[in-house]
């Protein structure tokens, strides 16, 4: 069942499930950010990771070379036309053990062509989130920190999973900044 804007407070308030926690949107002279009626829309930091070619580099989720990216911390990023940027949200989070997270782009990004991308939130994931920020335009792109970039529907469970992402040690538990792909190795 969809979560509304009453359960987010109450878990946000009880349960720290997303902090910091803004308790109502906020829109004026931004792309909004904060509690809506049925999700939240999170804000992206300021950290990002900006795809580049310099290096002609091959993208391999198994063996990704860190090359393929220029870090930046700024107040807004310009994604290069028909490219993408990595960044994370401000806010952390720590979903229960009977709820998924998932995104949505915002409308505002989507109607200059960007689109936004993020994993579901799986039942007692916990961490920043890494956003794939991707423009496909021919024209640069300008994404502004910490305000709004994509909105989270929070889907409740009538009963708890029977294995949780932190019951099986998930590789992007507690995340903290702008994280890459990983592969889990044998041991």
């Amino acid at each position: 069942m969809l979560k509304s804007d009453i359960w987010i407070r109450k878990m946000c308030k009880k349960h720290k499930m997303i902090n910091p926690f803004v308790d109502k949107l906020v829109a004026e002279n931004k792309i909004s950010y904060g509690l809506s009626s049925y999700g939240y829309d999170i804000r992206v930091s300021d950290e990002y990771k900006v795809f580049t070619n310099i290096h002609n580099s091959l993208i391999d989720p198994k063996s990704f070379d860190e090359k393929s990216f220029v870090n930046l911390k700024a107040p807004y990023c310009i994604v290069p036309p028909n490219s993408f940027a990595l960044a994370r949200t401000i806010e952390y989070f720590k979903i229960p053990r009977d709820v998924t997270g998932l995104c949505i782009g915002k409308s505002t990004y989507a109607r200059c062509g960007i689109v936004v991308n993020i994993t579901p939130l799986e039942a007692e994931w916990e961490g920043y989130l890494t956003i794939e920020i991707s423009n496909t335009t021919p024209l640069p792109a300008k994404i502004y920190s910490n305000e709004g970039i994509a909105q989270l529907l929070f889907l409740g469970s009538e009963e708890s999973c029977e294995i949780s992402y932190k019951d099986r040690k998930g590789k992007y538990q507690k995340q903290i900044g702008v994280t890459l792909p990983r592969i889990l190795k044998n041991k």
